[in-house]
């Protein structure tokens, strides 16, 4: 307590002996660089998130486009060294080159190993220093619903596709900053930003 009242006390007779200009645009300056401060953290943090999430879509994007080329009659073969059968470590270790090449922490997606339910194969890892879970989903018989208008007329008909799906840990900045506006206030520390891509199998 002594030590705040002495350097008011100092803060006071700075203010003092600078003119009555000076001192205002100092106090302005004061208040407004916390503010300033929580903005361009703000800006920069939402920023970084955005760019992960265009990378994390070229990633399933281009995971669903490789896997829908890939032949599927090897689904019920037994499982690889990845925890799936070889199409779908392929579709792994493609997402995960890409996340890499992005220069994203892939969280060990490279070692980990899949569980598998019918057609689908669910990867999580959380290594590397990773601030949460990174979760990878490969479905490779993700059916949607599709109308052809043809010369029978219009039918319905399921596609048959892969579906790629990634769940990333994003561990935000922000919140080391709002407390000088907000002391003891706190924001999202971990959110998970997820997106998914589908295309049709080609065989």
């Amino acid at each position: 307590m002594r030590v705040l009242r002495q350097r008011t006390r100092k803060f006071k007779s700075t203010l003092c002996t600078l003119g009555g200009t000076q001192a205002s645009q100092l106090l302005e300056f004061a208040v407004a660089l916390p503010l300033l401060v929580v903005f361009v953290v703000g800006i920069f943090d939402f920023g970084n998130a955005f760019n992960l999430k265009q990378k994390l879509n070229n990633a399933a994007r281009e995971g669903a486009r490789f896997g829908s080329s890939l032949p599927t009659n090897d689904l019920l073969s037994s499982a690889g060294a990845c925890g799936a059968p070889s199409s779908v470590c392929a579709i792994r270790d493609l997402v995960d080159s890409y996340l890499q090449a992005g220069r994203v922490n892939d969280c060990g997606l490279s070692t980990a190993t899949g569980s598998a339910t019918t057609m689908t194969w669910t990867y999580s890892a959380s290594g590397n220093a990773c601030p949460g879970t990174l979760t990878l989903t490969i479905e490779r018989e993700y059916s949607f619903p599709e109308t052809v208008t043809g010369s029978a007329g219009i039918t319905n008909i399921n596609v048959i596709s892969t579906r790629v799906s990634i769940s990333y840990p994003y561990k935000w900045r922000f919140n080391n900053v709002i407390q000088f506006l907000a002391p003891g206030a706190s924001y999202a520390g971990v959110t998970q930003i997820s997106t998914d891509a589908i295309a049709p199998n080609m065989d």
